[in-house]
């Protein structure tokens, strides 16, 4: 699998005129999952045309074509929209309305999508890491394993992580462009470290929707939950992030950071359309 060296732009993923496929036999394949996802419309909202064979290359390219296009965001709970974690809902918001997610709904339709192309798939609960210490709850977050030759850790929910796939079994460190990621086992849990810091801890049993939905309720209602005292809006772009925190806009470039107030209601929904493609409907 490519790696992004550490001073290095992304590579965007390859571009091609039409959908590859390696045989007839996996066209037929895809052709039959269309009626649970319409694959070419999520590949379109995503803007990649590369290969669909699983494999850790295509694999990568996804979750890089992903995190470029799909936000991160938070503008449902704040706008008073409920949350759904259903396919069908989750692809409605995403690729048709062209809005981002949480983790529950960017990780939870992207494993829709792995599994339409013949990924193997599972969702992992997480506990994020706590600045004072210590992990959130269970169910805090969720992350995709899937196994191929090798098992891989996938994740287009976390905001400013990891940009490519990670080897679930390795041990050593991952290196990304100008951060280094490790798995470190503790006890019957896997901790997630970017540089030497945790960043949520897991274990490799699976789950569906349903076991997340009362921390998907509690992140959207409870004043505790970071969730609920800021938006946040954020992506990748081709050699850093932009990002609004709250009426901040923040915007890196390699080494270099950027951070402007916005002053107004005009301003900021402007910011919201022109650089993430969000425009959010008036009650």
């Amino acid at each position: 699998m490519p790696r992004i060296g550490r001073h290095h732009k992304i590579p965007i993923p390859r571009m091609s005129k039409h959908v590859l496929f390696t045989s007839p036999q996996r066209r037929d394949v895809i052709n039959a999952r269309y009626e649970k996802m319409n694959i070419a419309a999520y590949l379109k909202r995503i803007n990649y045309n590369g290969p669909l064979t699983p494999s850790p290359e295509t694999l990568r390219d996804l979750q890089v074509a992903h995190l470029l296009a799909v936000p991160f965001e938070n503008l449902s709970i704040h706008a008073g929209e409920p949350i759904v974690l259903d396919e069908d809902a989750l692809f409605t918001k995403i690729v048709e309305k062209k809005r981002g997610g949480f983790c529950y709904e960017c990780n939870g339709l992207f494993a829709g999508l792995l599994r339409a192309l013949g990924f193997e798939v599972a969702m992992l609960a997480a506990g994020v890491a706590r600045p004072k210490g210590g992990f959130g709850p269970n169910f805090d977050h969720m992350t995709l394993m899937i196994t191929l030759a090798d098992r891989w850790l996938v994740d287009v929910g976390f905001g400013d992580s990891f940009l490519e796939p990670l080897l679930l079994d390795e041990r050593g460190e991952q290196v990304q462009g100008t951060r280094s990621f490790r798995i470190v086992e503790d006890d019957d849990h896997l901790i997630l470290m970017r540089d030497s810091e945790p960043q949520y801890r897991f274990t490799l049993q699976p789950y569906g929707f349903a076991d997340y939905e009362e921390m998907c309720r509690f992140h959207q209602t409870s004043p505790e939950s970071h969730f609920t005292k800021n938006l946040i809006c954020s992506r990748v772009t081709g050699d850093g992030r932009i990002t609004l925190s709250g009426m901040k806009l923040i915007t890196t470039s390699g080494p270099q950071r950027d951070e402007q107030t916005l002053t107004t209601q005009e301003e900021y929904d402007r910011i919201l359309r022109d650089q993430f493609g969000v425009v959010l409907q008036k009650n």
